[in-house]
């Protein structure tokens, strides 16, 4: 299980939410053996008034904020990482210094969905990656 917020500025975040959607689900997809219509993500468009970013970085900055069980090895969660950095740079025309991830893991028992806890569901993919 994930979710994954995507934060920017509304004028560089709006043109290009779609592809950046497609560009991180298939990450995870690849990453961490995500089935394929397993996609939770959400766009915080922002104002430039509610958004302040690194001198380091341009208006292109962008935050991506994952939540997910834990469970995942060191290695796979680095992957993941590097997939990111190197895709949404390659195809929605990000440099590294304009990105940065953020990687939350809960413990299942602190998640709920379907009506139940998430450590009581049984799962069709593999957690621990």
């Amino acid at each position: 299980m994930s979710q994954i917020k995507i934060y920017g500025l509304r004028e560089h975040l709006d043109p290009v939410k779609s592809l950046l959607s497609d560009v991180i689900h298939s990450c995870v997809v690849d990453t961490l053996s995500f089935p394929k219509d397993k996609r939770a993500h959400r766009f915080f468009p922002m104002e430039r008034e509610d958004f302040h970013f690194p001198a380091s970085a341009s208006p292109k900055y962008t935050i991506i904020e994952i939540s997910m069980f834990e469970g995942r090895a060191v290695d796979t969660k680095k992957a993941l990482i590097r997939a990111l950095f190197e895709r949404i740079g390659s195809q929605c025309d990000r440099r590294p210094n304009e990105i940065e991830i953020t990687i939350t893991e809960t413990p299942r028992h602190n998640w709920g969905f379907r009506g139940l806890p998430g450590d009581e569901i049984g799962l069709p993919y593999k957690v621990e990656v």
